[in-house]
């Protein structure tokens, strides 16, 4: 079951591990169903311009965009470290 974004503490990090180089910024704590995790990172992919990916519950947005992501999550109602 998915919590409410209130109660969720979600942290945001630049990863860059076996990813050939390229950074993508990782969104990992999420605790909820496959497919809010998929929605939530359809609106972050929007908002930010760019693709990405979500996989077992850590959602992955292409490039730098720590700053973006973070700030969409407030607005949202997200917890943010």
């Amino acid at each position: 079951e998915t919590l409410d974004p209130g109660n969720q503490m979600l942290k945001v990090l630049l990863d860059s591990k076996n990813r050939k180089g390229k950074v993508v910024t990782l969104v990992d704590g999420f605790v909820g169903s496959e497919e809010d995790a998929k929605d939530l990172a359809k609106t972050l992919k929007q908002y930010c311009g760019t693709g990405g990916s979500c996989k077992d519950g850590e959602i992955l947005v292409q490039g730098d965009m720590r700053e973006k992501v973070k700030k969409k999550l407030v607005d949202l109602g997200y917890g943010v470290k």
